[in-house]
């Protein structure tokens, strides 16, 4: 029997998008390349196995049912007073049951091992990398390397990376999913995060939390490089950028859409406390000696 056009069509375009949003799931978060993603990706593909021996047999049944009590099978049994079946209700409660009490011990034990404030052991000193999410950027500032960029970073593979977030505006949320987990960035409070790269590459990174007009826009790129292509980074932005100024961080701070790479040859020091500082007073709505027009003032009061 050949379908109509229309049917047909309409098929087509089903499989096709079914395929896409198989597609999009697998991607990024099920192809980690680190090693958080990939505890993280086993968790998950072992809360669907265990959530799918539920599943899968009640569709299973269910479909079944419906075939086997059809109006036209004369050979179904008619049972209109049966009400109760112990062997029934031993399997359906016991078997969801027992699978709770295994997402329950799973998760209790990940929670703390991916906890993302828990330091990444290794025998390698970790990179420290300050988060500030603006309107619609990220100001990346390494206060080791004394260089600053919007919208991309950069550190060695089989290296943790240990990051500090906050907001300079509303709330967002730090995202690198082939890397792990996801933390929110918060005005007037330090949030941190711990990951490590495993494979060389440039991974995508995002805000996963709506924060307006500029959102979709608050992108950025994570490169995993080795140890030298790391030192030929940061030297780059050394070499190509500016100085990180009070006046210029405050620029930064406007709104502004798909904003382009830039890179900051040097950033006053304690600049992620001096930022954290000022958000919270704005917050509190009190005077505060960290709101200071000058760069020399800048630095003064986010050393105290």
């Amino acid at each position: 029997m050949k379908l109509p056009l229309y049917a047909s069509t309409a098929a087509r375009a089903l499989a096709v998008g079914a395929v896409l949003l198989l597609g999009g799931c697998s991607m990024e978060i099920l192809n980690p390349k680190g090693d958080i993603g990939m505890q993280e990706k086993t968790l998950l593909l072992t809360a669907t196995g265990l959530m799918l021996l539920v599943v899968v047999p009640v569709i299973i049944m269910t479909l079944w049912f419906a075939y086997k009590y059809r109006s036209t099978n004369t050979k179904a049994t008619y049972s209109p007073k049966w009400s109760h079946s112990t062997g029934i209700e031993i399997v359906v409660w016991t078997v969801p049951c027992i699978i709770v009490a295994i997402l329950a011990v799973l998760t209790w034990k990940s929670s703390h091992a991916l906890d993302p404030y828990r330091p990444i052991e290794s025998d390698k000193k970790p990179v420290t990398i300050e988060v500030v999410s603006l309107d619609w950027k990220w100001l990346f500032i390494y206060p080791e390397q004394n260089i600053a960029t919007v919208n991309e970073i950069a550190f060695p593979v089989d290296r943790p990376v240990e990051f500090r977030i906050t907001s300079g505006s509303v709330m967002n949320a730090f995202f690198i999913p082939q890397l792990g987990s996801m933390i929110y960035s918060m005005a007037g409070m330090t949030t941190k995060l711990h990951l490590i790269a495993r494979e060389e590459g440039t991974y995508a990174g995002l805000s996963s939390n709506y924060s307006g007009g500029g959102f979709s826009g608050m992108r950025f790129k994570a490169h995993a490089t080795s140890e030298q292509g790391f030192e030929e980074w940061v030297a780059k932005a050394k070499s190509t950028g500016t100085e990180l100024t009070n006046e210029k961080y405050a620029e930064l701070s406007k709104p502004s859409e798909h904003t382009p790479v830039a890179y900051f040859s040097s950033a006053p020091p304690a600049m992620f406390d001096f930022i954290l500082n000022t958000t919270m007073a704005k917050i509190a709505g009190v005077d505060s000696p960290f709101c200071t027009p000058t760069s020399k003032n800048l630095v003064a009061a986010a050393s105290e």
